[in-house]
Formats: structure tokens, sequence, C-alpha cells
């Protein structure tokens, strides 16, 4: 929504719908695009943004904060997830001091869905990125690092324990950017003709796979071996920094979609649901320049890209997309 030129919620909300885009994740209870969701069928990730985890870390706060923001929408708004936060970096970042609260909300939020009767409907979860691991490579060694294993185990085990995924924001651009010497754009975009890596007998072609196969290790290390990841955010900006181009851009996503469907080379044949971020270029959003440019639309309405949504084969992959309404992010 950091944009002064963006479409409002309803025209989104038929953008969506005339793409056959079938989910969406918003980063924040936005009253205008809960509103514009009624009806739609859409099924949705609703983030709790990070400045309310404190709050939420009180039974009662959180209590409040689903029947306010849940419990009026319900069924009409197809609430698929509640994010409890997103990217919390439990030591040497500015999200730091919010680590403290991350646990109990999550579980107070549990509660108060439970409390409401649709735990059975909406699965509590939080959303993290990749630098939570230490090691990546190769796959089959990834593990999270020592220092924040204190945060994120009795994390993992509350997911387990209600048998809810994991949210996980992936991006090889970043990977690639960061050390291209060692990571070639073909690898980082699914393009390599043959595989790049061999890790016990498994073969990568792609850093998505790599990258994600490391996250599941990383988690049996962990003891939760059995836990299940959604790709919460995955894209590629079109402009602004290395390696940005709308023909990389375009390259990326489109075989990301095709991907998607086929599982990795340690959890193969299982579809990865997997949302894309995000849905606007944005002309007001803070930070380095390649921010302003992860949109697959312009503010005009216009597709950046020619991909496929819910069309035929493509629709049955769980390709979904990431529509972000909040000070984090883009819709």
């Amino acid at each position: 929504m950091l944009g002064n030129n963006l479409p409002n919620a309803r025209e989104v909300i038929d953008l969506y719908r005339s793409n056959n885009i079938r989910r969406m994740r918003l980063y924040d209870p936005n009253s205008q695009a809960l509103q514009a969701l009624r009806g739609s069928n859409i099924e949705l990730i609703l983030g709790v943004p990070n400045s309310e985890l404190p709050n939420l870390a009180n039974p009662s706060g959180a209590q409040s904060w689903v029947q306010r923001n849940v419990v009026p929408y319900w069924p009409s708004v197809r609430i698929r997830y509640i994010a409890v936060g997103n990217e919390v970096r439990p030591v040497n970042d500015e999200t730091s001091w919010l680590a403290q609260y991350v646990l109990p909300a999550l579980v107070n939020v549990f509660n108060a869905v439970r409390s409401a009767g649709l735990e059975n409907q909406i699965k509590v979860s939080i959303a993290i990125d990749m630098t939570l691991i230490g090691v990546s490579f190769p796959p089959s060694a990834g593990a999270f690092r020592g220092e924040i294993r204190s945060y994120l185990d009795p994390i993992i085990g509350h997911l387990a324990w209600a048998r809810t995924p994991l949210l996980a924001n992936i991006y090889t651009y970043f990977s690639y950017a960061d050390n291209p010497r060692d990571i070639s754009l073909q690898y980082a975009t699914f393009t390599s003709p043959s595989p790049v890596v061999w890790d016990q007998g498994r073969g990568y072609q792609n850093l998505f796979d790599a990258m994600l196969d490391s996250l599941y290790s990383a988690l049996e290390k962990a003891g939760q071996g059995g836990l299940e990841v959604v790709v919460s955010e995955s894209g590629w900006p079109s402009a602004g920094g290395f390696g940005t181009s709308v023909d990389n851009a375009a390259t990326y996503l489109s075989n990301l979609i095709r991907h998607a469907g086929g599982g990795t080379p340690k959890r193969p044949g299982r579809a990865i649901e997997t949302y894309l971020f995000a849905m606007f270029d944005e002309n007001q959003k803070p930070g380095p320049e390649i921010e302003k440019h992860f949109g697959l639309f312009s503010p005009n309405k216009q597709p950046k890209y020619q991909l496929r949504f819910g069309g035929g084969r493509v629709g049955d992959i769980n390709a979904s997309y990431n529509a972000t309404f909040s000070l984090k992010a883009d819709m």
C-alpha cells in the first residue's frame, strides 16, 4: 500500500479474480481490504504486524485482536493462516527486542482462535526468513544458527503440536546478488540445464530447492522433521539493483510457478504452497530502490509479466499470490 498511485481495494480484488489468483497475503488487518475480500472466495494469510506483538503477548490483547479482525469477517473472508509477526530476528537486528513476544503472542492468538471455535479452519503460525539458518550448504547439512535455537525451538515445537506449517520467506535473488561469484544466475532462476550440486545422491538444479531443503534439514536437526513449510514470500525485482531486469524477474517467476507443483529433491512429488511477492510496484516504499520493484503488476493494473495463475495445470500447483497491504509491503 506504500504508493500514491495504487488502485483501491475493490479494484484489486477484481484484478485477482480476473487473473484467477485464488490466494492472498496481507501483512496487517486492513479493514478496506478485508471488506473487499468478503465473498471473493480468495484464501488469505492474515498478518499480525510486528508492532502488535507486545500487545498480543497478553492473552486479553490477543482475544480482542481476534474478536476485532477475524471473527467479524469469518466465513465470508476465507482466512487460511494467521501469521503472527514477520521476519523477527532474535539476534543483532532492529527486530530483536520483539523476539521475547513472538511465542506468547503465537500461543495467545492460537488460543483466541480456538476459543472462537475456528481452530480447525484457521492455522496460526509465524513467518521467518532464511537468516535464521546458520549452515545451508550442502542442503543435507542445513542447520539453524546456534544462538537462535532457544528462540525458535519452542515455536516450532508449538507448531508441530498444533499441526500447523511454518511460514518461510525464501528469495534466491538475494543469495545470488550477494554472491554472484559462487551462485550463477541460471541456478538462481531455474534455468540451469543440469544439476549444479549433488548431495547424498540428490541432484540440485536450482537454488530454490536447495534453500528449502536446507530448511527441512534444519527442522530435522531441531527434532521437527515432520513440520510442513509454506513459502510465504518469494520473488525477483525487475529494477533497482544487481541482477534485476524484467527478463530475469519473468524467468524466475514463471519457472517458480511451474516448479512449485513438483516438490524438492528431499521431498519430491509434494506441491510447495508458495506465495509470490508482490502484487504491485510501490513508489513510496522506504529502503533501497530495489524494494520499489517487486510488483507483478504496475499500479495501472497492467501485468509486468505474462504469467499464468490457476489456468489449466498451473492452477493445480498452489502457486498463489502475495499481495501485501501494509507498512511492510505491497498491495
